[in-house]
């Protein structure tokens, strides 16, 4: 085994000594994990992830992820020759629709997932919205498209949430399991329905009483102006949401992972962290240090301590 030169030492201990209160914080609480499906395109970006996720663990803290499967769902459909539709940043869900959604969250992505916590040797179990009844679900209405146009849009086999199963995923936690969630269900008949991974990462982290919420997307986090990162917000609140999007200063992919945010803090989750899953660990900087990478959220800003102010 090579040694660590004294600044290598040095920097080890000064990590370990940051870590250390914020693990202490966290050890045994739940946090809620939402990461698209850029981040499972490959073994080693699965890996980059599940190996922070497994660190969490370790240190116990009790994590539940909700993957998507967007990026993957749209490659499949455009290699079937079927169209991708979108409207206000969310999918269109047709029968061919539903059925390459299905392939895909659970037949794809879930089970890479598993496999590299296999490898890891972290305890994960696959689960979906269907399973053991965790997510009631009932089709979507057809509903007036946002602004004035009087609109309306059919999303098609789209699920809403009414309710999560709480008990079957504390059971899972209990036995010191990772849940890995898959975002479909079905409603009372068995129509199997796609719902939007950030709601039901959302409706979990309500229904379980996390204490966060980690949104990890493709972008740094919320920006000023869609298309500049270097407009990133540090931290905003429910209030400033809503002057963003009253401002049309959030793209449509955004304005989901918005919705999501405002149900979670409105729920009772005391903080929402979007973040980039292509920053190497970000995940673990955004729990264990006070600057973070991305944009928190809270319901208030004036409640920040000044310390969170200043990251």
């Amino acid at each position: 085994m090579s040694r660590l030169s004294h600044n290598e030492r040095a920097i080890v201990v000064s990590a370990l000594k940051h870590a250390t209160p914020y693990m202490r914080m966290y050890k045994g609480k739940i946090i809620v994990l939402k990461a698209g499906g850029e981040a499972f395109s490959s073994t080693d970006t699965t890996r980059n992830l599940m190996e922070q996720v497994g660190l969490l663990h370790q240190v116990g803290i009790r994590v539940v992820l909700v993957h998507g499967g967007g990026a993957q769902s749209t490659q499949m459909a455009e290699e079937l020759g079927i169209a991708a539709e979108f409207v206000d940043g969310r999918r269109i869900t047709d029968q061919s629709s539903l059925e390459i959604a299905a392939m895909v969250l659970n037949g794809q992505i879930n089970t890479r997932i598993l496999a590299s916590c296999r490898d890891l040797d972290i305890p994960a179990v696959g689960i979906s919205g269907v399973d053991a009844g965790l997510i009631k679900a009932h089709k979507r209405p057809p509903v007036a498209r946002q602004g004035n146009s009087g609109e309306t849009v059919d999303y098609g086999f789209v699920g809403d949430i009414e309710s999560v199963d709480a008990s079957v995923l504390i059971k899972q936690l209990d036995n010191d399991l990772v849940p890995i969630i898959s975002p479909l269900s079905a409603d009372e008949s068995g129509t199997l329905l796609n719902i939007n991974a950030d709601s039901v990462a959302s409706a979990v982290a309500v229904a379980l009483s996390a204490e966060k919420l980690i949104l990890a997307t493709g972008a740094p986090g919320i920006l000023e102006s869609a298309n500049e990162p270097a407009s990133l917000i540090s931290y905003v609140d429910l209030a400033g949401l809503s002057k963003l999007r009253n401002d049309n200063r959030l793209s449509d992919g955004m304005l989901p992972k918005v919705a999501a945010i405002e149900l979670a803090l409105l729920g009772g989750v005391p903080r929402v962290h979007v973040i980039s899953h292509a920053l190497p660990d970000s995940v673990l900087l955004e729990i264990f240090t006070n600057e973070g990478t991305g944009t928190l959220v809270v319901n208030d800003t004036q409640n920040l301590t000044s310390e969170e102010q200043k990251g």
